[in-house]
């Protein structure tokens, strides 16, 4: 493995602690920490590992004390990823793997295996919003053929930490503050940023945080990642590193921060609402699976160690090979016994797929099963149907426990055993040959409690992430920790994160300290010095949404008297491209058009405002207008479209109300009376030009 500038030395004194000023150097008891039996800890900031990059060890007992603590602080709700939406689908294998691994379900070609798939926010509780700044959980169960794999990731490819036993830290930082019990979803707080600005390794998480991939417009149009580095394992046991991605067919799109806010007033379930009618509308949600494939030899070329949770491997560095493709084409019929039972564990992997020794990783191999024992109640919630596995027979000698449901004859419970020497049922052996084996990774080095050196570049990865952004992006991007930070109380923590960010890019703190109104601080001191990676584009979203309307929304808004031929004609073209098209109306009845028909409306102008939308157009009649003019709802929903960049097509009886909501004529506010063809283009993307006319961005 390369390691970065620094010697082993430098980086080993920080890596034990990143906010390192803190820690006490004298023993004092009254204020040493401790375990829950009193037994003083030397470190917590590191698990117990097989040498610097080696596995962490069972017998560390005070990561395995503290993760199982914070594991059942919550019950039966999860901790973390508590608001959840699912559905049900099928895994298609398009290209075999099979010289990489003999995992059947990524060798046979045109299978489909049956999934399940769960997206949820981090911080939130179950009764939370769904349009928070967050990350969003994507984890998939596939039923295989030879067990359950489960593969548990995020929208976002690299983590905070890069040790698990600080996780239970970064949860409860950026979780409702203990004393007062709020922000309820929501990171911009004094002990989220706290935290940050103390651990240095969590820098490029958060470029990813406050980026628009934050706030997504949809789950249908959501990457997902596995995060970790995994192995794959072929016929001769040889091993090649791995890391997972799902492409969504529809492309990235998010929402802007305003929008976001009044979409979570609006319509709190706005995620699951979409992701529920497009499936029950039969426009199934797609993605593409593909995989970074590394040998060792490739992978200790790198600059950088791909064993660390907040490195993320550039796609014109390593491409993504496209091997397969999952459809989401069923909902949950009972939200409860599916979406909520559901329980993944990176430890579902079938033969021919395995773990690496990334310290992250290695601790969620423990926590997520400890995790399940609290919120289902029991050693047996793999007996829930939607835990079940499918694609084969499951069986083994465990036996009873609480809500046991199976009911198994004979007497053999134990192994080995020699009953059927006798006649009578031995029960399930093992299979050396087709069982599940670990890669057989060499060790023989010292345990420690340390970080890798390799581990020590905080932040090249996160001036990566901010400068390969397009300029909108890095406009987001500033605004959106100015955002964060103002409401940050403490204001040493304000002075720190500048303090760092001047190591992700000076121009950068500069505009997150003008935003604050706050002098620039001297740059903290890094571990290491980042240095500067070639630039990659494939990390933006604007610029790269598919020319086409197809899992997008067009809300109509119609008054009595309006011209239903132009109604038909929007209806028409955005519902050729691929949109789905609802009818607005004052009144959920509907309206009487120019002509005497009745215009059934599919909601109510003040239940319908134009953040649930992607393009609007306005079809009113003169007497219709002026009504509208007296309504703050209809004013509005002019108004956001405008400033949420959206286009906006309308007739000549709706100019009023346009001018009244300050609706400016540009390229994306369209005269559709005439005919509607000039509204589709606009009306696919957002209308970037006019961001610097509606908003004051970092």
């Amino acid at each position: 493995m390369a390691k970065p500038k620094g010697t082993a030395a430098a980086a080993s004194k920080v890596a034990p602690g990143q906010g390192g000023e803190l820690h006490q150097t004298e023993s004092d008891p009254r204020k040493r920490l401790t375990t829950n039996h009193g037994v003083p800890v030397s470190d917590d900031q590191n698990s117990l590992k097989g040498g610097r990059r080696g596995p962490t060890l069972l017998e560390d007992f005070v990561l395995r004390e503290k993760i199982q603590h914070f594991d059942h602080e919550r019950i039966p709700e999860r901790i973390v990823h508590a608001r959840g939406s699912a559905a049900h689908g099928y895994f298609e294998l398009t290209e075999s793997l099979a010289r990489y691994t003999r995992a059947k379900v990524l060798t046979e070609v045109g299978v489909k295996t049956e999934v399940f798939t769960r997206f949820s926010t981090v911080a939130g509780g179950a009764g939370s919003v769904d349009t928070p700044r967050d990350v969003r959980g994507f984890a998939v169960k596939l039923y295989t053929k030879e067990g359950n794999w489960d593969l548990v990731g995020n929208n976002i490819p690299v983590f905070f930490i890069q040790d698990a036993i600080k996780f239970p830290d970064l949860i409860h930082a950026v979780k409702m503050e203990a004393d007062r019990g709020f922000p309820q979803a929501a990171s911009a707080h004094d002990t989220f940023w706290d935290f940050v600005g103390l651990m240095p390794e969590s820098t490029h998480m958060i470029m990813w945080a406050m980026s628009d991939r934050a706030i997504p417009r949809s789950l249908r149009m959501i990457e997902g990642f596995g995060v970790n580095t995994f192995r794959l394992l072929n016929d001769k046991d040889e091993a090649t590193f791995v890391k997972f991605h799902w492409r969504p067919k529809l492309g990235l799109q998010s929402t802007l921060w305003d929008e976001a806010v009044k979409i979570a007033g609006a319509d709190p379930d706005f995620h699951r609402r979409d992701l529920h009618d497009a499936i029950a509308a039969g426009d199934f949600p797609e993605w593409e699976f593909g995989v970074q494939l590394l040998s060792q030899a490739e992978a200790d070329a790198l600059p950088f160690d791909i064993l660390d949770a907040t490195k993320v491997i550039p796609e014109e560095m390593v491409p993504i090979r496209i091997v397969g493709r999952m459809v989401l084409d069923r909902n949950p019929d009972n939200f409860f016994a599916e979406t909520e039972q559901s329980a993944f564990l990176p430890t579902n992997i079938p033969p021919g797929i395995d773990v690496s020794e990334d310290p992250l990783l290695q601790g969620r191999l423990f926590s997520y099963q400890d995790t399940q024992l609290s919120r289902l109640g029991s050693v047996n919630f793999h007996q829930l149907p939607i835990n079940q596995a499918k694609g084969c027979p499951f069986q083994n000698l465990q036996r009873d426990g609480h809500m046991q449901t199976q009911v198994f004859a004979g007497r053999a419970n134990y192994e080995p055993n020699s009953l059927a020497e006798a006649g009578e049922e031995g029960g399930p052996r093992e299979d050396p040959k087709g069982g599940f084996r670990s890669f057989a990774q060499p060790l023989g080095e010292t345990k420690v409690r340390l970080r890798s050196e390799t581990f020590a570049d905080h932040y090249s990865h996160a001036r990566l992430f901010y400068r390969s952004q397009s300029p909108i992006e890095q406009a987001h991007l500033a605004s959106a920790i100015v955002f964060e930070l103002s409401k940050v109380s403490l204001e040493h923590v304000r002075i720190r994160v500048l303090a760092n960010l001047r190591n992700v890019d000076e121009g950068l703190a500069k505009r997150v300290a003008a935003g604050l109104a706050m002098d620039l601080p001297a740059k903290s001191a890094p571990a290491v010095e980042p240095e500067d990676m070639k630039l990659s584009p494939a990390l933006r979203i604007i610029g790269k949404y598919p020319p086409t309307l197809k899992g997008r929304a067009v809300g109509v808004l119609v008054t009595d008297g309006a011209d239903g031929k132009v109604v038909d004609a929007v209806r028409k073209l955005a519902e050729a491209d691929g949109a789905m098209v609802k009818i607005v109306a004052p009144k959920v009845g509907g309206v009487t058009l120019k002509d005497g028909t009745l215009l059934k409306a599919d909601g109510q102008l003040a239940g319908m405002p134009s953040m649930i939308f992607d393009a609007v157009a306005l079809v009113l009649s003169k007497e219709g207008c002026a009504q509208l003019l007296k309504d703050s709802a209809a004013i509005d929903f002019a108004m956001n479209a405008f400033v949420h960049l959206k286009a906006i097509g309308f007739t000549a009886e709706a100019r009023p109300l346009l001018a009244k909501a300050g609706v400016e004529d540009d390229a994306g506010v369209v005269d559709i009376g005439g005919g509607a063809k000039g509204f589709l283009e606009p009306a696919r993307t957002r209308q970037w030009e006019r961001e610097p006319k509606v908003r004051m961005l970092a």
